[in-house]
């Protein structure tokens, strides 16, 4: 397999080998081996027209280097790769041109799939999957099933962003100051029916399992500040009109300094509330906050801003009249959609009531009675009546008993977390397997198709019921069609394919038939419409390194047997910009496969690491309106797959963010050079200084052992800087001696091969050895080299830094000053002075006290 090539010709060596990887299936991961399994797993990328960016590599390579290092280990290695295809830029392509997705995803796919091919990645491409492929979703479209029939998939009226001028639903980023992005025109909420997973049912375990994850603990925080637990208590305030307003608190010892309410502007009490005068004003507000984005209400940065009523709330404890306003900054998503506000404890209120002129008493001091406001710590109770005195905690007790033998309050634990919106309204998407059936017809319909609650929605005064489709009939594909246009209702553009949404539908077998055709026969089939609404693009992620484990099953998710091999993934590495939403999603679902015993761990990814951002040189993230973009394919052309590879690496801690430098990459291909040189004479042959089996240079042994020893555990700690930093002083060591041995040769191409694998397979094979390099176990670290027979002494003169020596390790102290005075960078400090004190750290330091 070697080439003819006597210099470092990446250009030649690099696609021999990608050649070799792929014809013999070097990275194929093996069901039941006896060694041990390893599993590392990648996020798998979106597959976008404009092909891999700089970015993509980093965390690539970094897991393709643990990939490599666990073989050599003899562990069973699965590394996988796929493709998260669903999505927007597609589906608008496909708009644009008329072209199906399929066909430009496939292209983008095989685009992808050649530039990774290229980079050398250890994959197991037997194992590839696509989220988009049918025979993929089905399962995706299975799991939605169990979710419908347990109860956790109900569909309710949510708001969606809605452009009049396009006629279509947008998302949240497509939508800029309260316009849409394409055609800048004005864009509304409007209430649309919508699927919703029921993930608060989950949010305890999803808050408790956090404590034994290995994973980064800003990304648990951030998991847990999503689920957003708190305790407090509910607390009911009687209004004027005769109404009821629940609001919940975390801290009801400060409900005597609760001074106005807050309700969200799309409360139901809005209208009963809004007294004549006040709704001009009203109305203006609710309709300038039915323009901004639930991020935008609640910045906290934001200036404040509301309108009142004219409606007064009854405090319950000192029956004070407070006033009832609406701000934006409260959410009907959260909560009971009101609040008591306490401007002199709370930030955002204290705020709002300077800004509106409303009363800021205090009934909360600190300690010292500093009367800084606004306060939001615990401290002693004033102004609050019978409870002053009281400690906060011991205050927050006896108020919500008392709250509770009144009738008005309740202790509750309240969550941030909201159902998760489990619907979009585009094409390229999962298909719902759901059909829904008149009341009639639902009644015909039997209890394995339906869920334990019914699910319905009324429409024009009908109501519909929805059944899931048997598992005999999945995947419900996604039609072929020449058009994409868009339903102009708000709806996917699939409600706008009648042939393939009303259907003649058989609840028994699954079959189905467009109804334009006539009804059969039979009593089992019934008049139905097919769900147009379609998953969201993070419904295939949520399972996906379940499937890589058996990705050709025809008969389930997966192999009970294979689950119990592979488990979960041993490593899992990915951008912290998924901390929250997919990670959040996939141990959602990976908990509910778990209760229905698909799997046998209760999480997914025990360990969890997360890779920085690549920026530009300019030290801006890469944007392609910035002009700062770094194509790979272009550095790759330039100086190879391993020089991009070791870079990529070698720019600082893996974790961290750092910017490109062009220049720095010249230093890592003079490395790469340099290795050559050292193996490969100028006729192309082996270098005669490669020599011997057994090596002769007691320091080449030494710093060979210390440099096993380091990478190793640099790959094990995701450390990869600091073990080519030691690599790099090998290599200058090799440089400077007359001879190596074959025996340190192998060793290092060893160590090399994860980071840099098409040279080290080359020069491998050119020394002699069989390919392939993955094969070979790694070499054993020879722990009587690392116990070093000098140490380095380090002279300082008043603590100051004067020279150093090498000396023996059993040197005694006299041995060691005598030295020391006779340096010849030490001695000029010690002339015409008095050594008036020694100080000696054996092995360490010896430090000269004159004067």
């Amino acid at each position: 397999m070697a080439t003819s090539s006597k210099d470092y010709d990446f250009l030649a060596i690099e696609p021999v080998w990608q050649a070799f990887w792929k014809e013999n299936e070097t990275a194929r991961a093996d069901d039941f081996s006896p060694r041990p399994k390893y599993y590392i797993l990648d996020m798998f990328p979106y597959p976008s027209g404009a092909g891999l960016h700089i970015g993509h590599p980093e965390g690539w390579t970094a897991t393709d280097i643990m990939a490599r290092y666990k073989r050599a280990r003899g562990f069973n290695v699965l590394h996988p790769m796929g493709w998260d295809a669903f999505g927007l830029p597609t589906e608008q392509y496909a708009i644009k041109t008329g072209t199906h997705p399929t066909v430009t995803n496939q292209r983008n796919i095989a685009n992808f799939r050649g530039q990774i091919e290229r980079l050398g990645f250890f994959y197991d491409w037997s194992r590839e999957i696509d989220t988009t492929d049918p025979q993929y979703y089905r399962w995706t479209q299975w799991i939605f099933t169990q979710l419908f029939k347990k109860g956790l998939a109900y569909v309710d009226e949510k708001p969606v962003w809605w452009c009049p001028e396009l006629r279509t639903v947008l998302a949240n980023e497509e939508v800029v100051d309260g316009k849409s992005e394409r055609g800048n025109f004005p864009v509304e909420r409007r209430n649309l029916r919508q699927w919703v997973l029921k993930i608060t049912a989950y949010a305890e375990r999803l808050l408790a399992d956090l404590e034994n994850l290995d994973w980064p603990d800003s990304t648990k925080r951030q998991q847990a500040a999503w689920i957003g637990r708190s305790e407090g208590a509910e607390v009911e305030f009687a209004l004027e009109s005769g109404d009821k307003l629940r609001v919940f608190t975390t801290r009801p010892d400060t409900l005597f300094g609760a001074t106005y309410m807050v309700i969200a502007p799309e409360h139901p009490l809005v209208d009963r509330l809004t007294l004549a005068d006040k709704r001009p004003a009203v109305d203006a507000y609710i309709t300038q906050a039915s323009r901004k984005s639930d991020l935008d209400r609640t910045d906290l940065a934001k200036d404040k801003s509301g309108v009142f009523t004219g409606s007064y709330a009854i405090n319950p404890l000192n029956q004070a009249r407070i006033p009832v306003w609406i701000a934006d900054y409260v959410l009907m998503s959260y909560g009971t959609g009101a609040i008591m506000a306490v401007p002199a404890h709370d930030e955002r209120d204290y705020e709002f009531a300077c800004k509106y002129e409303l009363p800021t008493p205090r009934v909360v001091a600190a300690e010292g009675d500093d009367e800084t406001l606004p306060f939001s710590g615990k401290g002693r109770l004033v102004n609050s009546g019978p409870y002053d005195n009281l400690d906060s905690d011991t205050a927050k007790e006896r108020i919500i008993q008392d709250l509770q033998a009144r009738g008005i309050g309740e202790a509750k634990v309240q969550y941030k977390l909201r159902d998760w919106l489990f619907s979009r309204q585009r094409f390229w998407g999962e298909p719902f397997p759901i059909v829904w059936l008149s009341e009639e017809d639902y009644r015909k319909v039997g209890a394995e198709c339906k869920p334990a609650t019914p699910v319905s929605y009324q429409s024009d005064g009908v109501t519909h019921f929805a059944i899931a489709l048997p598992e005999s009939s999945l995947p419900v594909e996604l039609p072929l069609v020449e058009s994409y246009k868009l339903s102009g209702t708000g709806e996917s553009p699939l409600a706008a394919i009648p042939e393939w949404v009303e259907i003649w539908f058989n609840w028994k077998t699954g079959a189905t038939l467009p109804a334009s055709q006539p009804k059969p026969e039979a009593a089992d089939w019934l008049r139905g419409r097919r769900e147009t609404n379609t998953m969201p693009q993070w419904a295939g992620s949520c399972w996906y390194y379940l499937r890589y484990m058996d990705p050709k099953n025809t008969e389930q998710l997966i192999d009970p047997k294979k689950e119990a091999y592979w488990r979960t993934p041993d490593l899992y590495i990915g951008g912290a910009e998924h901390a929250v939403l997919h990670l959040f999603y996939a141990r959602f679902w990976h908990k509910f496969l778990f209760d229905l015993g698909v799997v046998r761990e209760k999480e997914p990814f025990p360990k969890l690491f997360h890779q920085g951002i690549i920026l530009g040189e300019d030290g801006q993230k890469m944007s392609k309106s910035v002009g700062n973009v770094v194509n790979p394919d272009t550095v790759i052309a330039q100086y190879g797959a391993d020089t991009l590879r070791l870079y990529e690496m070698f720019l600082g801690p893996l974790e961290a963010m750092k910017p490109w430098n062009t220049k720095g990459i010249e230093g890592i291909f003079r490395f790469l050079r340099k290795t050559w040189r050292e193996y490969i004479d100028r006729e192309g042959g082996i270098n005669p200084k490669v020599a011997g089996e057994e090596e002769s240079n007691p320091e080449t042994s030494r710093l060979l052992a210390e440099t096993i020893k380091k990478v190793g555990e640099d790959i094990e700690t995701l450390r990869l800087n600091t073990a080519i930093s030691q690599m790099m002083i090998f290599v200058n060591h090799l440089q400077k001696v007359d001879r190596f041995s074959l025996s340190t040769a192998r060793s290092f191409l060893q160590i090399l091969a994860p980071f840099a694998p098409h040279i080290t397979e080359e020069l491998w094979e050119r020394i002699g050895e069989k390919p392939s390099i993955v094969v070979a176990p790694w070499p054993q670290v020879d722990e009587a080299q690392l116990v070093k027979a000098e140490v380095k002494i380090i002279f300082q003169v008043n603590g100051k830094y004067r020279g150093d020596a090498m000396v023996p390790k059993d040197a005694a102290e006299s041995e060691v000053r005598k030295l020391a005075e006779n340096h010849d960078r030490v001695s000029p400090f010690l002339r015409d002075t008095q050594i008036r004190k020694v100080i000696y750290v054996p092995g360490k330091i010896l430090n000269l006290v004159v004067g």
